[in-house]
């Protein structure tokens, strides 16, 4: 799972920013250090994680994802998922900061050179060589 649309949501009206679900890594800087965690739900205001930290509400951590470290509250706990409260709220950029997905590596291309490529003089005799021995006449001059 990446990320999906940006929801408007009112759990109870006491929501209005609008949030997007992800499953994103994330760290959570505790007073006893930095816990891995995962993000499963962001907004301006605050975020939902699920770590196996356990955490008093009102505990002040740091939230973490790339190079972004935003000072946060504990709202509210349950069974390792924790509500965060953003101190200040993030802006629309860095929040999109934070969804923008990983890129993917593009492995490299493997084919086979053409013959009609831009090739050392010395590949192309190689050409002609291999084509001897399998009974193709292949001449650089050709190219």
């Amino acid at each position: 799972m990446g990320v999906e649309n940006f929801v408007n949501s009112t759990v109870s009206g006491k929501r209005s920013a609008k949030r997007a679900r992800v499953l994103l890594a994330a760290k959570i800087g505790t007073p006893s250090g930095d816990v891995d965690a995962r993000l499963r739900d962001l907004s301006r205001k605050g975020a939902l994680v699920e770590c196996s930290e356990e955490l008093a509400v009102g505990t002040e951590v740091t939230f973490k994802r790339g190079s972004t470290s935003v000072p946060a509250r504990v709202a509210w706990i349950g069974s390792q998922r924790i509500g965060l409260e953003f101190l200040a709220m993030i802006d629309e950029q860095e929040l999109f900061v934070q969804l923008k997905p990983a890129r993917a590596v593009r492995p490299k291309s493997f084919r086979r050179p053409r013959l009609n490529e831009d090739q050392s003089e010395r590949d192309l005799k190689l050409a002609e060589a291999w084509g001897v021995t399998v009974g193709l006449h292949i001449s650089s001059r050709n190219f």
